[in-house]
């Protein structure tokens, strides 16, 4: 062989199921006058709702401010010094709201290099991560192909009715789950919990996140909560969705009960590619009062800084709170009002979906359309809706839950007149195949 065995391995991987479909549809993508007849690819997380405002705001600093002698050298591996401490700044004013400590922060570039830093750090080859499914597919490889982590996906439900208030997870589920893994003579290391959830965008409630925190201390398993869609929240008292959230769900951020625990075996994910749609830039966090943790994490991390001029940007763009707060209001603005748009479509249609709290997605049922509950069935029709629509889900595959024919929408990935397109085109699929199913 010309690879490791390693290296052969990732070489014969899939990433994503979906991904060589989406490379397809971004060389044909809709545009009203120009290509009415493009596509949607309404599959990949990236919210492009408030890029002209961000960019604005980049180029005007760019323009008038020196670029710092720092960003030309050698910097920790951990991100500046000032880069963290304004960072943490902004943490604690808009996403924890409570004292964040620069010092316990590692930057990465982008979540994914956080995601497999901390598996490197904390996990041993063959050892088990947990994550209640359905679940983002890729986390998968992000903890496997480095530290050789092996995913356990929990299931807690099967239909959507079941979740409808937030996530289900119990410790009667992580009870049972560490029986299983014990009894594969695997360690079950760590627990992963995303907050606004991907894809269901649910968000934990804090007594429940107080619950799991103290089981997981007590078992010695390492709890981390991804907050990277903290800030991109619904407002569900929007006259057209309150109907949804009869108990009102608040996302309060995990940081509160790391900070009362204190404990080692808590951590908590951030990123700016979500709330901000700045994925191309790469800036990942990690926080933990765990400091041989951050030890080992900066010891790792120098293939995975974040540029210094990436990070002198960011740190600029951060120091104008009144701008940050402003765009944190102005996003969450347009994704209400964009899911509020898919929302009432779905309802028309008597799509089943999952009320979000939060993140860039819907999670819904189209299982009334597969021939059977099959992977196949589920995979020949999520092809057959983009052949004759040029609407491209999320497929179910890899999210490792057990019903098939779920899909994930990506809603904020187009501009809102787009999206209405983009729905008209749904709408019009599912009547013709209802109908063909009546006669």
């Amino acid at each position: 062989m010309s690879l490791s065995l390693r290296g052969n391995k990732a070489a014969d991987s899939i990433l994503r199921f979906d991904l060589e479909t989406f490379f397809e549809a971004v060389q044909n993508l809709y545009h009203k006058e120009f290509n009415p007849d493009g596509t949607f690819p309404l599959n990949v997380a990236e919210n492009k709702l408030c890029w002209t405002e961000l960019k604005t705001k980049m180029q005007e600093i760019t323009a008038r401010e020196p670029i710092p002698d720092w960003v030309s050298r050698y910097t920790s591996a951990m991100g500046h010094h000032t880069v963290r401490q304004v960072i943490a700044n902004f943490l604690s004013r808009h996403l924890t709201g409570c004292p964040m400590n620069p010092d316990n922060i590692g930057m990465s570039a982008g979540a994914t290099s956080v995601i497999e830093m901390t598996s490197m750090v904390l996990g041993d080859p063959g050892d088990v991560a947990v994550f209640p499914a359905p679940c983002y597919p890729v986390y998968k490889a992000d903890i496997g192909h480095k530290a050789g982590v092996e995913r356990y996906d929990l299931i807690t439900h099967h239909e959507l009715s079941e979740i409808q208030n937030g996530p289900a997870l119990q410790i009667s589920h992580l009870e049972k789950t560490l029986e299983d893994i014990h009894s594969q003579g695997k360690r079950f290391r760590f627990l992963v919990l995303t907050t606004p959830d991907n894809p269901t965008g649910g968000a934990f409630d804090f007594d429940q996140l107080i619950t799991i925190a103290d089981w997981c201390i007590k078992k010695g398993i390492h709890l981390i909560v991804n907050e990277i869609y903290g800030l991109s929240l619904i407002d569900t008292s929007h006259p057209d969705l309150r109907e949804d959230y009869p108990n009102h769900p608040k996302f309060k951020s995990f940081a509160n009960i790391m900070a009362e625990k204190q404990s080692d075996f808590l951590h908590l994910w951030y990123a700016f590619s979500k709330d901000f749609g700045a994925s191309g830039f790469r800036i990942g966090l990690v926080y933990s009062h765990n400091k041989k943790f951050l030890k080992a994490y900066g010891n790792f991390n120098a293939p995975n800084m974040v540029s210094n001029y990436t990070q002198w940007v960011f740190e600029r763009v951060l120091k104008d709170d009144d701008f940050i707060t402003h765009y944190i209001k102005t996003n969450q603005q347009r994704l209400t009002e964009s899911y509020a748009t898919a929302i009432q479509v779905f309802r028309e249609l008597d799509i089943p979906y999952i009320p979000a709290v939060g993140s860039l997605f819907i999670w819904i049922d189209l299982s009334e359309f597969l021939n059977d509950q099959t992977q196949a069935a589920e995979n020949e029709f999520w092809l057959e809706l983009y052949r004759k629509t040029g609407i491209l889900l999320t497929p179910g595959e890899g999210f490792g839950h057990s019903k098939k024919g779920q899909f994930r929408v990506v809603y904020p990935c187009v501009p809102l007149e787009d999206l209405k397109v983009a729905l008209g085109r749904f709408k019009d699929f599912v009547n013709m195949r209802r109908n063909i199913a009546v006669i």
